[in-house]
């Protein structure tokens, strides 16, 4: 496997041996090593390209370097915590390149922050500079935060320009491999940090790129934030390979597919209410889009419905991939799996081990749900406040139930904490969604427990419409006809769209205890 993986990626080119070489010698392995090998093997290919145009490796490589020697002249040693509070352009990508390169720890700061959060979490992990882009500047004032900060995408008192441009500082000569502290994707509160002691290592990445046919030399199109692991890997991903990311500050519909098209990419990263969105837009077609091999989707359940559909009208080019930020990447379905079953999380990736078990910390048989527990070598080390996911015999508990069928698929039955216990039956919501968006004229749904002073929680569900004709009754009626009654939704909610995450992950604590000025349309069903 590791053989013909490498022989793919291009991984026994000797010049391409030699060019990772010498960035490991100067680098250590690291992000920094990534560039400057590439920067050696094709200093003239097309690194990153965003709304300012286009920077190639050897630009990249010399730029980051700069801006490593720049960090060391404000102050920052080995070890210090860098927070990156950046949209997706090449400034997020020279940052996290030179911390790696001046062993900084970079951590990827949520860009939706309040000031309260945001202070929270600067604090929390001990963030001696801050690299921000101009338009969050108030919001990091009123975070209170009193560090250096770099203006990112903008101008200001100290620019990356001006880091960039400051009389050189020793950087270290082998950098310590240190990995970034990503902020877990969590739904109420304050997001944790995710902390390792080192990168993910080689084994955990061949395991992914043995069921994602990447190349080296493809045009990925990110769409999800960089500051999310789904997003930081394809990065990370792209840039080991020598390939061009292209990148835009925001998601937008239209703009996607224009940058799929304009570049022939031939991988797309999105998250699946990115697929719902282009897939509700009238500009997808499948003009120009011959290049695309790969979509890959993560972050969030992808629904079935929304997975055929997709195959359908663009073509057999969806990956759907199950994992966290706190166990990493624990199986893929190929586009082959999504044609047999359509809401399967896919098959486990080398390297990784998956069980489900009970509440006893038994193994359950194929086709019963139980506790996801994963181990691999990509695991978290620790929460930055402290704590950790539950552990038994070395697998992490990722916080998901499931099951897998027969033929060795994962199917993700949903959360661990959004299970309803209606009537004293237990009730996932993912599968009651999955049936809705099957429904003519559903555009999105969830579904939630509220407060019943007879069966203890209620179904509620919550339903933005396209076809503004349906109604509350009927969508319940194809519920009735397909599902237990107790799974049945007693009220529907039309609203105008559901509150998600950066990632897709649904706030229902949002459509539990809505606001004061919440206009959305209640319908209680008899």
């Amino acid at each position: 496997m590791i053989f013909g993986v490498a022989r793919r990626l291009g991984l026994l080119d000797p010049v391409r041996v030699a060019a990772s070489g010498a960035g490991l010698l100067r680098w250590g392995p690291s992000l920094g090593a990534a560039t400057a090998g590439a920067a050696l093997r094709h200093p003239g290919r097309t690194a990153v390209i965003d709304h300012r145009g286009e920077l190639n490796y050897l630009q990249l490589d010399r730029r980051s370097s700069a801006l490593a020697t720049g960090f060391a002249g404000l102050g920052l040693e080995p070890g210090d915590h860098l927070g990156i509070l950046c949209l997706n352009h090449r400034d997020f990508v020279e940052a996290s390149v030179a911390a790696a390169k001046a062993s900084l720890v970079p951590v990827m700061l949520n860009t939706g922050f309040g000031a309260a959060q945001l202070a929270a979490v600067l604090a929390r992990e001990s963030i001696a500079a801050l690299v921000s882009d101009e338009r969050f500047g108030s919001v990091v004032e009123a975070a209170g935060f009193k560090g250096p900060v770099v203006t990112a995408d903008g101008t200001g008192e100290l620019t990356m320009h001006d880091v960039r441009h400051r009389r050189r500082f020793a950087v270290p000569r082998r950098p310590r491999m240190l990995a970034p502290v990503l902020l877990t994707s969590g739904t109420t509160g304050v997001p944790k940090g995710a902390r390792r002691e080192t990168a993910v290592d080689m084994g955990a990445a061949i395991g992914i790129l043995d069921r994602l046919p990447v190349r080296s030399g493809d045009v990925f199109v990110i769409a999800p934030p960089l500051f999310h692991a789904w997003g930081l890997a394809h990065l990370t991903m792209a840039i080991s390979l020598a390939s061009t990311v292209v990148l835009s500050p925001t998601f937008d519909p239209a703009d996607t597919v224009s940058m799929v098209v304009d570049n022939e990419a031939t991988v797309l990263a999105v998250v699946p209410t990115m697929i719902q969105r282009l897939l509700g837009s009238d500009d997808l077609t499948t003009d120009g889009l011959a290049a695309l091999r790969i979509v890959a989707s993560s972050g969030s359940a992808l629904p079935g419905p929304v997975a055929e559909e997709w195959m359908s009208r663009v073509g057999p080019n969806l990956y759907n991939v199950y994992g966290s930020t706190e166990v990493g990447q624990a199986t893929v379905a190929t586009p082959e799996d999504l044609a047999v079953a359509s809401g399967t999380a896919g098959r486990v990736i080398p390297g990784t081990t998956v069980r489900i078990l009970d509440d006893l910390g038994a193994s359950v048989p194929a086709g019963e749900d139980g506790r996801i527990f994963v181990g691999n070598s990509a695991q978290f080390d620790e929460y930055t406040g402290g704590g950790t996911k539950e552990i038994i015999d070395g697998l992490m508990a990722s916080g998901d139930v499931g099951h897998f069928d027969d033929d060795e698929r994962l199917f993700v039955t949903g959360r661990s904490d959004d299970m309803i216990v209606s009537g004293g039956e237990n009730v996932f919501p993912r599968e009651v969604e999955d049936l809705m968006l099957t429904i003519e004229g559903v555009a999105d749904a969830a579904v939630v427990g509220m407060h019943d002073d007879q069966f203890g929680q209620r179904l509620v569900a919550f339903v933005v419409l396209d076809d503004p004709n349906l109604d509350g009754p009927t969508i319940c009626g194809v519920v009735k006809d397909s599902l237990a009654r107790h799974k049945v939704p007693r009220e529907v909610v039309f609203v105008s769209e559901l509150p998600r995450t950066e990632t897709g992950k649904v706030l229902r604590d949002r459509l539990i205890s809505p606001s004061a000025d919440d206009s959305s349309e209640r319908k209680t069903l008899p």
